[in-house]
């Protein structure tokens, strides 16, 4: 009989981890502070020797029977930039290098010399990659894209905020 009670005993024991979720959550927080503290008594690396790459912003517009795409290329001229079309992808890829002539020049400091963008944009519908039609102006690349097939452009409703 005793054998019989400490089994149902036994199961009605929960493990250590279910007995409070909020003691789950104070443990990982003090060891996350503990990782932090630890992690912050190593010297920090400040280089130059990495430079911040430019990052192309872009938007991405459906207008029905087309998509256009405008993104922010600056610094970058018409001939520097290469787009690549197939039926559901678009890819943009720029790349400015200093030439010779500005090499010359008396610069006390240099941090434009190499830009480069890459971006590839995955669309939602198939585009007629032959009749893609692009222009730059202002360091602003305008990108239409006609759709092998229109879609009719929803009509928009207002929903009220509760």
């Amino acid at each position: 009989m005793i054998a019989k009670k400490s089994i149902k005993n036994k199961s009605k024991v929960a493990p250590f981890w279910a007995s409070s979720w909020l003691d789950i959550d104070r443990s990982i927080e003090n060891l996350r502070k503990d990782m932090e503290k630890a992690f912050s008594s190593f010297p920090s690396i400040h280089t130059q020797s990495f430079p911040n790459l430019p990052k192309a912003s872009c938007d991405v517009i459906d207008e029905g029977n087309q998509f256009r795409i405008k993104m922010d290329v600056p610094g970058v001229k018409k001939n520097e930039i290469n787009l690549n079309v197939t039926d559901n992808a678009l890819e943009i890829s720029a790349e400015h290098k200093e030439t010779s002539e500005e090499k010359k020049k008396n610069y006390l400091r240099k941090e434009r010399s190499h830009l480069s963008y890459y971006r590839t944009l995955p669309l939602s519908e198939k585009v007629i990659s032959g009749q893609v039609k692009a222009k730059l102006t202002d360091g602003v690349l305008d990108i239409t894209l006609p759709k092998a097939k229109p879609t009719k452009v929803q009509p928009k409703k207002s929903v009220s905020i509760q």
